[in-house]
């Protein structure tokens, strides 16, 4: 499924995501634990990424979210920065162990959630606030970031957790 940037969302709904990034790092850690390095290997799909790639990739994405979200809120940014996620997780990461990029996650998404959450006081200050999204050619705002990084941790643990299950 995918996300639709061309609607609004609600405080309710916002809020519900920022939960959802809030929780990503436990969810994550309940679908790794005891992983085997056969299933760290495996992917949700054929072609698709394995879940060390997934949980590389979700360090990288939402880093360069919480970037974002940051420049969103305290700088007058107009353009994102984009990068190509696929080159991130190319096979240059497969050097990393998986728990170091979950590490990273864990210490983000507590700092993402609680200033996310401060925002939400705010709504009138800040859910507005946007930058261009260069690639897209649309002007993403701090309500649409949350939404989307809410459902894009979701996408990705139902992919880790397919891959977990697939038997290829």
């Amino acid at each position: 499924m995918s996300f639709d940037l061309n609607r609004d969302f609600s405080l309710e709904e916002l809020l519900q995501s920022v939960v959802a990034i809030k929780e990503l790092p436990n969810q994550l850690a309940k679908l790794l634990s005891g992983i085997t390095e056969e299933q760290l290997n495996s992917s949700y799909r054929e072609g698709g990424w394995n879940v060390r790639q997934i949980i590389h990739h979700l360090a990288d994405s939402h880093m360069n979210a919480y970037i974002r979200t940051k420049h969103v809120i305290a700088q007058d940014v107009a353009e994102m920065q984009v990068y190509d996620q696929d080159i991130w997780a190319s096979d240059l990461d497969q050097m990393f162990h998986h728990e170091a990029s979950f590490m990273i996650i864990l210490g983000l998404h507590q700092r993402w959630s609680l200033l996310l959450l401060e925002c939400l006081k705010k709504p009138d200050e800040y859910l507005t606030k946007s930058l261009y999204h260069p690639e897209r050619k649309m002007h993403l705002s701090l309500a649409h970031m949350i939404a989307l990084y809410g459902w894009h941790g979701n996408h990705h643990l139902t992919q880790i957790q397919a891959a977990i299950s697939y038997k290829n």
